[in-house]
């Protein structure tokens, strides 16, 4: 994440945002309510736009993606663990988790 802005209208929301997350790293965002935690997500994981900056995935430039390469992004490179919404309330937890996996064909040994 490379100097990136996103305003709502009067409200900035993310301001020159640089951020650099190695490979297998797990992060946490935290922070009060309003913060930008959840624009700063949907910016890195192609669900909204950034204003001004870049954002960069495993050498693929997030804010160049049409919609089918964000598409693809979201299924091979970005997970998310939401804490109250987003998942499918006939499967598992467990299960859960493993939908991208089945739709990026990962085998169940792997």
């Amino acid at each position: 994440v490379r100097h990136v802005d996103r305003r709502f209208g009067d409200v900035r929301a993310l301001r020159n945002i640089s951020l650099d997350v190695e490979a297998g790293t797990m992060v946490a965002l935290v922070g009060r309510s309003g913060s930008g935690k959840t624009s700063l997500l949907n910016v890195i994981g192609g669900l909204d736009r950034p204003d001004d900056g870049t954002v960069t995935i495993d050498s693929t430039e997030v804010t160049a993606l049409d919609e089918d390469g964000l598409s693809q992004l979201r299924r091979d490179k970005v997970s998310y663990v939401f804490q109250t919404f987003g998942l499918i309330p006939v499967l598992s937890a467990a299960e859960n988790i493993g939908v991208p996996l089945r739709l990026a064909r990962v085998s169940p040994a792997d």
